[in-house]
């Protein structure tokens, strides 16, 4: 194949597994994701051991008291994504390498990530896993990590719509844009949600002015709404709302009428440690459905935490 004709593939979306009930169920739900896509699905199986310790895997490789291969591993799951979507193309690989900096590298390559809340621990899922959080964190490409009631699934809808949450980004928001070619491809509305709050110090006990400054907030937050979404396609149903309040409660409340959460993170050249904004975070750790972490350049101001939680 020449280098134009390479270049012009499709980049895949890559899904990470372990072995872990949680990963083999990522694969369900990302292979149906990559067939809503057009792209291909990569499984990649990142660790620095040569094998898996558990026994998740035992029905899918047939082999009841196994200690599995890492090769067994990616084999079983690329299989079961077969077996889920038989047309769609799969590739697997054994990377030995500590599986956020692996899965991190892989996103460089990919349409998008995903990964299950959390790996082979025996803490509940309820809790996200310390791989997908820094994946989350760190990654170029936006990073599905598989919480709530997703149902195994990503296609048909169950409950009917993506919300995303929307900051002070008033042009080509790559938060807004991943969310409203989501809901496209989807075929369900976007909601859009706007958080606002009124500083405390702008309240007032004066009987003539009660009310006045928080209705100045709230429809600076319509304007603003209004302005993010101003490029969405015309034939992307889009259901607009402010809500007052944190934008972690909003965005945590508004996720449990949703197939899918879209927040923004921004990524700071240089710097170490997790790259997550405030509503991230917990959207990562509470959220009721599938969470969706964009990345995008730290000047803009995507992360509804930069205006929500002002004090």
């Amino acid at each position: 194949m020449d280098a134009p004709a390479a270049r012009a593939l499709p980049r895949p979306l890559v899904v990470g597994v372990d072995g872990s009930e949680p990963s083999l169920r990522a694969v369900d739900w990302a292979a149906d994701e990559a067939v809503l896509r057009g792209v291909p699905l990569r499984v990649v199986y990142a660790c620095l051991w040569e094998r898996y310790e558990g026994a998740a895997l035992a029905r899918d490789i047939g082999r009841p008291s196994a200690v599995p291969l890492a090769q067994d591993v990616v084999g079983a799951a690329a299989r079961r994504a077969r077996a889920r979507q038989p047309a769609l193309r799969v590739t697997a690989d054994v990377v030995l390498e500590e599986p956020e900096y692996a899965l991190v590298r892989e996103g460089r390559n990919a349409s998008a990530l995903v990964v299950g809340t959390r790996g082979r621990g025996g803490l509940a899922e309820a809790l996200l896993g310390s791989v997908s959080l820094a994946v989350a964190a760190h990654a170029d490409c936006p990073v599905i990590v598989l919480r709530g009631g997703h149902d195994h699934q990503a296609t048909p809808p169950v409950r009917g719509r993506v919300v995303v949450g929307v900051g002070d980004e008033t042009k080509d928001s790559p938060v807004v844009r991943f969310a409203h070619e989501e809901a496209r491809r989807r075929g369900v509305p976007l909601d859009a949600v706007r958080a606002w709050r009124c500083p405390a110090r702008e309240s007032t006990d004066h009987p003539l002015l009660a009310g006045e400054p928080a209705r100045l907030h709230e429809e600076q937050a319509v304007e603003e709404l209004d302005a993010a979404l101003r490029d969405v396609p015309a034939d992307v149903d889009v259901r607009r709302r402010t809500v007052e309040g944190p934008a972690r409660r909003v965005l945590v409340d508004a996720s449990h009428e949703a197939d899918l959460l879209v927040v923004g993170a921004r990524r700071r050249g240089g710097r170490f440690g997790l790259q997550l904004g405030r509503v991230a975070h917990a959207a990562l750790h509470h959220s009721a459905c599938p969470v969706v972490v964009v990345p995008h350049p730290a000047g803009t101001t995507d992360d509804p935490a930069q205006w929500t939680d002002r004090r």
